[in-house]
């Protein structure tokens, strides 16, 4: 067993966790006029640099710890990867 992994044993459900809502965010953003309330724009608009940082980055660290995993297929990182890679794909798309 590679004990990098086992030490943190709630960080795949923490990144899957962070892919969910990273995910929701961008294809809520996309779909809903947000800027129909303003504190509703407001939050957007403080929150969508970290997003797109997140958007970027966990995919790359999912791909780190499933290559550490020996590339599990039912790693909640392979399905992190996947819901990342979707909403990216929803993001170019809907341009």
């Amino acid at each position: 067993m590679n004990t990098e992994i086992n030490k943190h044993p709630n960080l795949s459900k923490t990144i899957f966790i962070l892919s969910i809502e990273v995910s929701l965010f961008w294809i809520l953003g996309t779909l809903i006029n947000i800027y129909h309330f303003t504190i509703v724009g407001v939050i957007y608009e403080i929150l969508w640099f970290p997003n797109m940082i997140m958007l970027f980055s966990l995919p790359l660290v999912s791909l780190y710890f499933l290559g550490k995993e020996k590339k599990k297929l039912h790693s909640l990182y392979f399905y992190s990867i996947l819901l990342l890679t979707t909403a990216i794909l929803k993001i170019l798309i809907s341009q």
